[in-house]
């Protein structure tokens, strides 16, 4: 199909819920919600929770929304990629960014009057970190894209947790570190799997610019680094027996796919391990959940 015939296609509203990466939408939706639990003992207040949801949400589906604007050209020659509304023409770049300018002044704007101004500047230094820092320069410029812009994408439940108590706890940057340790074995699995793909746009993942065998160490060496640091809130206090035992157990998991990975050195077996880290994040964020409001205390010096 050429492009004339692409642009003759008319835009549906999946086509603009695609722009937003509504399943990375939704798993930040799930860490949101995740820090605002865990910042107060009770229920979070309904219109925080409903109204803190939409407006992140909405600035998180702008940033996505300018990186497939960004991103078009690559993602016309990458398989995985190739079939995104713009490439394909059934949403033209000028609508494309006009609905990202809507909903990141819609989102910062409930986030502002309705929330407290430090989410609401966080949220917006989040979407510009990944929306133009990472995309416009680390992606295309250094292997390492993924380790620093990992900051932007970690953010979620820091966002949560200020939308409650409008303070930066220390407790909340435990969650943030837990995000940013997991970001590089996440993508980096992806990256193997997808490696020519990357290499056909010239995109310095490391799988590219370092080789597959390197990766794989890296994936393994960062995987060691997030099981120590998913052990944290249990050193501090923040969490109890029940988190404990699911984050041993889901990076034991984690661990088990790395070093299947240097073993085997299959991409397919790079995918299924891409595949788990989904699976891992949303598992034990809810397991930290369910152990905020039913903690089981070890007494260690007992």
């Amino acid at each position: 199909m050429t492009m004339l015939s692409n642009y003759q296609q008319h835009a549906t509203w999946y086509d603009y819920l695609e722009l937003c990466k509504p399943r990375v939408v939704a798993l930040m939706i799930i860490t949101i919600i995740v820090g605002m639990f865990l910042a107060t003992p009770g229920f979070v207040p309904l219109d925080i929770l409903i109204l803190g949801n939409l407006g992140i949400a909405l600035c998180a589906g702008s940033a996505a929304s300018i990186n497939h604007v960004i991103d078009q050209r690559l993602d016309a020659l990458m398989k995985r990629t190739e079939n995104r509304p713009i490439v394909q023409g059934r949403v033209k770049t000028p609508h494309a960014i006009i609905f990202a300018i809507l909903l990141g002044v819609t989102g910062t704007a409930i986030l502002v009057l309705y929330i407290n101004p430090l989410t609401a500047w966080l949220t917006l230094a989040s979407l510009l970190g990944y929306a133009f820092v990472y995309t416009i320069f680390l992606k295309r410029t250094t292997p390492q894209n993924i380790v620093i812009g990992g900051l932007a994408g970690a953010a979620p439940p820091l966002l949560g947790w200020t939308a409650v108590t409008n303070t930066i706890d220390p407790h909340a940057l435990l969650l943030v570190l837990i995000i940013f340790a997991w970001t590089p074995p996440h993508f980096w699995a992806l990256a193997i799997n997808r490696k020519a793909d990357y290499a056909k746009v010239n995109i310095p993942m490391l799988p590219i610019t370092h080789g597959n065998h390197y990766t794989r160490l890296h994936i393994l060496l960062y995987t060691l680094i997030l099981f120590s640091v998913s052990l944290l809130p249990f050193a501090s206090n923040m969490s109890g027996a029940i988190y404990l035992l699911g984050a041993v157990i889901l990076g034991l998991g984690f661990i088990y796919w790395a070093i299947r990975l240097m073993i085997t050195k299959s991409d397919d077996d790079a995918l299924q391990m891409f595949k788990y880290s989904i699976i891992y994040l949303f598992a034990l964020f809810v397991i930290l959940l369910a152990d905020h409001y039913f903690p089981i205390h070890i007494n260690i010096g007992a």
